[in-house]
């Protein structure tokens, strides 16, 4: 008997600093989405009927669902790209750790051909045009090269970040030989083989930490795939993309921060 308590014991100290480092890891965190509907949220497409925003995001099983309301195949290839969209917050935000879950559906739509499997998260947005002023952590899934793109920044016009990498193609975190790149817009490609769900069902947990212009950190699966410091804009909205395929958000959490933290706090 005090051999099976003890042996137990152990195995309670083992896990308890686990435990504990979880829950305090998760302290501060409130909903983004309630799971009924889009209240604090705004929805805005292409070609602004507003309407037809209503069937490109839907919410069904507490789940927030792009292309919900759209049959399987919708204006392929047609150049129109009526349908391209965000949902936004309402609110601005400058330090925060933004975390959700997202997994592919079947419906595709628009130039489906050219990116295949296609959304994305928006932050720092400053003009919430389709496409906006922000920086995006890139949601694709090459499905002709199986090549995962989640965890990829885009930079658009009128932002501003610096990107670190060994091979100048993919990224690297400092201590992995990463450095400073020649400043550029567009694609800016994570980390070469991160974990990934493309189209297994399966959900993919996402993570962005951002402390303002300071630096912002990309999480896939709670592997790190992609870091920039020196960022503009510095703060603004919050965004989830409907572009080219079926896509389902869920569990859409933030905590926000009253001050920048060292980004050596997250890189261990």
């Amino acid at each position: 008997m005090k051999k099976l308590l003890f042996s137990g014991l152990a195995t309670l100290a083992l896990l308890l600093p686990s435990a504990h480092a979880a829950a305090e890891a998760d302290r501060g965190f409130v909903p983004l989405f309630n799971g009924k509907n889009l209240d604090g949220w705004n929805l805005k497409i292409r070609s602004g009927d507003a309407e037809l925003a209503k069937k490109v995001f839907t919410v069904e099983d507490g789940m927030i669902h792009g292309f919900g309301g759209l049959p399987d195949r919708y204006e392929l290839d047609t150049g129109s790209n009526a349908t391209h969209g965000m949902i936004y917050t309402t609110k601005k935000y400058r330090r925060f750790i933004f975390r959700f879950e997202y997994k592919w559906g079947t419906k595709i739509a628009n130039n489906f051909a050219q990116f295949q499997y296609d959304a994305g998260c928006y932050f720092h947005v400053s003009n919430d045009k389709i496409w906006p002023t922000g920086i995006e952590f890139q949601i694709r899934y090459d499905s002709v090269n199986r090549v995962n793109h989640t965890g990829d920044f885009w930079s658009p016009p009128d932002t501003k970040i610096q990107w670190y990498s060994a091979d100048g193609r993919t990224f690297a975190l400092p201590r992995d030989g990463g450095k400073p790149q020649p400043i550029k817009k567009a694609e800016h490609l994570g980390l070469a083989n991160a974990p990934y769900h493309g189209l297994d069902g399966q959900w993919n947990k996402c993570e962005v930490i951002v402390m303002g212009g300071a630096y912002a950190i990309q999480k896939l699966n709670g592997v790190i795939i992609n870091l920039a410091t020196d960022i503009t804009p510095s703060e603004g909205l919050i965004g989830l993309q409907a572009e080219t395929a079926e896509i389902f958000y869920r569990n859409l959490e933030i905590k926000e921060l009253t001050e920048d933290l060292p980004m050596e706090a997250f890189l261990k």
